[in-house]
């Protein structure tokens, strides 16, 4: 009776058991009212964002790079062993269960005929009542850890896709350089070969031939190493989508027939939900608040209760009857006294841990804050560098005509027409650098609002 009543005093009190320690406070930030850039609005970019470019292969390489992306795969790896842990721990919530079996025959004496046999098998049940909540607690801090790797994993899945789109980009605008360059190759030797025809007849000087021959050997010499880069991001773009090089088409087209979509940047108290890095970086201060409390429970008493039963006999047939049948029940306390500051190091340590996340978490947000402003402001100088480069290729285009013209006419010195080739040549390389410019600043606003990996409702 009183080993009953024991036991109904103990279950009452696990289940009436309190949690020690502070409880979680989310760190205090500044939110910007708005946003500095050019863009404000309340909406956000969809899950698969990439598809505003409008460009099929684009489309084809992301979905390679979900399926077999190294990155990605050890990111996924990581969660798992992250599940692994936070079962592991949560497992200590729970009774634990054995079962045993136990056979012996003895011969005391050589000159017996028989021995004595012996027979038992039976259950083994102990509980440690969580009375001031260290268990639940370890098992949050390895829940909310786990919560953190699956953010880590839509973070490495957000920065291939942004990888993948800028590598893409690169390389149809290295494809855009590349033929230009031809051209222009094309274009200087076609003014070599008019020259020729004027020095033959007298109008042209030596000197004519060898500067035209400069420009054409200045063009050529441009060509090698954007082949060079244009192999290279081939290469690094492979990789991303898990591929050899080898076995990676390059991409055909020019940056110019990609649609650059217009992106909005919803409202600035919205971008921590959306941002998977912050979520994680949060997770992760609520793991290590859930440490602190764990490891301020370690200084009280724990309790555990330890059931046994089954039964012995001298035969494997009399072993369950009721004359073997045995059970005890038992119940420990221990409080620890004196470890050598062990224990009061091991709640300095957590209580560390968490200011060490509490700083990672507040540089995370104000990164978060500074990448979106930075990425708005890089939208719209970019923009404004195309236009204006495409108003530079223009004119320079023009000035190169005319200046064409009057070199077939004989009415423009040398220095005319190098000029006006230079001046082409080079403004039309620099627009399909701002192209290029343009198209990663969106990619990295995409990248900056979180992507598409949460929608506006759940943010």
């Amino acid at each position: 009776m009183r080993t009953k009543r024991f036991t109904c005093v103990i279950l009452g009190l696990a289940v009436t058991a309190c949690s020690v320690g502070p409880d979680y406070e989310r760190p205090v930030t500044e939110t910007p009212k708005a946003w500095s850039g050019a863009q404000n609005d309340s909406s956000w970019p969809s899950e698969k964002w990439w598809k505003g470019f409008n460009a099929a292969e684009l489309d084809r390489l992301m979905e390679a790079a979900k399926q077999a992306n190294f990155d990605l795969a050890a990111a996924v790896a990581r969660l798992k062993q992250a599940n692994a842990q936070a079962q592991i721990a949560g497992g200590a919530l729970w009774p634990a269960l054995s079962a045993g079996g136990y056979g012996e025959r003895l011969r005391e004496q050589p000159s017996y005929k028989t021995g004595t046999k012996i027979f038992s098998a039976g259950l083994t049940a102990s509980y440690e009542l969580d009375f001031w909540g260290q268990l639940r607690d370890q098992a949050e801090a390895a829940r909310l850890a786990a919560r953190a790797s699956e953010f880590d994993r839509e973070t490495a899945e957000l920065t291939v896709q942004s990888l993948v789109a800028d590598s893409y980009f690169s390389l149809l605008s290295l494809n855009e350089r590349v033929h230009l360059a031809e051209e222009n190759i094309r274009a200087a030797e076609g003014v070599l070969d008019a020259y020729k025809a004027r020095f033959e007849v007298g109008t042209a000087s030596e000197l004519d031939l060898a500067q035209q021959q400069n420009v054409v050997d200045e063009q050529r010499a441009l060509l090698p190493p954007l082949i060079e880069q244009q192999r290279q991001t081939r290469d690094a773009l492979a990789v991303l989508v898990g591929s050899l090089p080898e076995q990676l088409a390059l991409p055909q087209g020019t940056l110019d027939k990609v649609t650059v979509p217009p992106v909005a940047a919803g409202l600035p108290s919205g971008l921590l939900a959306r941002r998977p890095d912050v979520q994680s970086a949060e997770a992760q201060l609520q793991s290590a608040n859930a440490n602190v409390k764990a490891a301020i429970a370690s200084l009280f008493p724990t309790i555990t209760l330890t059931a046994q039963g089954g039964g012995i006999a001298n035969t494997l047939s009399d072993l369950f009857k009721p004359a073997g049948v045995f059970y005890a029940l038992q119940s420990d306390v221990n409080q620890p006294i004196f470890k050598g500051g062990a224990l009061a190091g091991g709640v300095d340590l957590a209580r560390g841990q968490y200011d060490v996340q509490t700083a990672l978490y507040r540089k995370t947000v104000i990164s978060a804050f500074a990448d979106a402003e930075d990425a708005l402001a890089a939208i719209e100088m970019e923009a404004k560098r195309e236009v204006a480069q495409a108003a530079s290729v223009a004119s320079a285009r023009k000035a190169y005509d005319i200046a064409q013209a009057q070199l077939y006419s004989g009415t423009i010195d040398i220095l005319t027409v190098l000029n006006t080739q230079r001046s082409l040549f080079a403004a039309e390389d620099e627009l399909a650098q701002a192209r290029l410019g343009h198209a990663q600043a969106v990619v990295g606003l995409y990248k900056a609002l979180g992507g598409g990996w949460q929608s506006p409702e759940e943010g």
